[in-house]
Parts: structure tokens; sequence; C-alpha cells
């Protein structure tokens, strides 16, 4: 899942010779507070309506304004997480493509890397989420998934992150394919598991906000 798969098309660069007056009124068009600054084909960063409004001058041309998070890009051959990085690190909506040579070829939206991201994690297929709390040196996701298929489940995908109650641990999120999670649990528990939390999935629904609410929720956030 390369970055160049998700760019979005519908989001126009803006040139330094641009009013900031037009880039407000594209803003308004497409619905977006940020929009990416390109020269001669490279990404020279974003503009953001907070930044035009407080300049409160409609004439200026784009060269005239500071340009914000000029790193906020991914080489387009980097995967989707990279681009989630990014976007957490400049606290941005989107994040610019660009390719070896610093050519630019758009930008990806956080709500497309967000869709992208959830489907890899299987967010959106029927199942329940189990959070476990463990050592690194006890992680082994063949023994923990041996443990789950013995109670005729299987795991879809799983997520490692640090435990913020306990810096010497990780918390394991799985997915699994199951709604009923109290054998599983118990199971786990049997095997010396610790499950600090789990999720039992309602039927699936649509929507992308949705979808990110049931990422949020598979990422313990």
């Amino acid at each position: 899942m390369q970055a160049y798969e998700f760019i979005n098309n519908m989001i126009p660069p803006l040139k330094f010779t641009d009013k900031v007056k037009m880039a407000l009124s594209w803003m308004e068009e497409i619905r977006t507070n940020v929009l990416p600054v390109v020269h001669e084909g490279e990404f020279k960063g974003l503009i953001t309506d907070e930044q035009i409004y407080n300049l409160n001058n409609p004439e200026l041309s784009i060269q005239e304004v500071e340009m914000e998070a000029q790193s906020c890009f991914v080489f387009k051959d980097k995967h989707i997480y990279d681009v989630l990085r990014v976007a957490s690190e400049f606290q941005s909506n989107m994040v610019a493509v660009i390719d070896r040579e610093n050519v630019y070829h758009g930008v990806i939206t956080l709500e497309d890397a967000i869709s992208a991201f959830a489907d890899t994690l299987s967010i959106q297929s029927q199942g329940g989420v189990l959070i476990l709390s463990m050592y690194m040196t006890d992680y082994s996701l063949h023994e923990i998934a041996r443990v789950i298929e013995s109670e005729n489940a299987k795991v879809l995908s799983n997520f490692i992150s640090n435990d913020p109650l306990d810096d010497s641990k990780i918390k394991v999120t799985l997915k699994v394919d199951k709604n009923e999670l109290r054998h599983i649990k118990a199971t786990l528990e049997r095997f010396g598991y610790k499950v600090i939390d789990h999720y039992q999935e309602e039927p699936s629904v649509s929507g992308e906000y949705d979808r990110l609410g049931n990422l949020l929720r598979f990422l313990d956030i």
C-alpha cells in the first residue's frame, strides 16, 4: 500500500503567483482549511486559512506568505503508515507526496489515509477486539494465535503499542473473527495472558465516521 496509490486528485496545489483570496475561495469550495503550495514542480509547504485571515490582505500573493510544514511530505513509495505518522507529527489534515527527485505528485488527506489504514487492519470485518498487556520478551503472535484458534477463532490482524500504564510492557491489540469473546478471553487468561480490555463488535455499519470510530477503538485511543 504505497502512498501514491491514495493521492487525492481533487486537491489543487497553489502557485507562488496565486492570490491568497483565491486560496480561500478554493478552500471553501473543497471544504478544507489547508492547501499545498508548489513552485516549479517542487513542494514548498502548506498554507492554512488561519494564516491568510491573520494577514488580512486578500491581494497578497502566495509567495509573500511564510509557508508552514515544509517537511510535511512522504516519498511516493512509502507505506500508508508513514502518511499517518507525518500527519500526526505536523498535526495536519493532509500530507504531500513527492518522488526521490523532489517532484510533487499530489496530496493525501488524513481521512483517506485513515480509511486505507483501517482496511489494512480488517477494521470493517466482523469480529471483536482483545487488548493484552505483556512484556515484549513474552510476545509471540504464533503462540497467541494458537491459543485463540483453540476456540475456533482466528486472528485477523494485530497492532502493538506502548502500554501507557507500564513503560516496561506493550499492549497487543487483536482483531478476531468472533463477536463473542467470553470463551476466548477466558482461555487466554488460563494460558497466563493478561487481557486488559475487550470490545464485542456490533454488526458493521457504513460511512467514514463509523470507519474512523472503529479504527480508534481498535487502536484503543
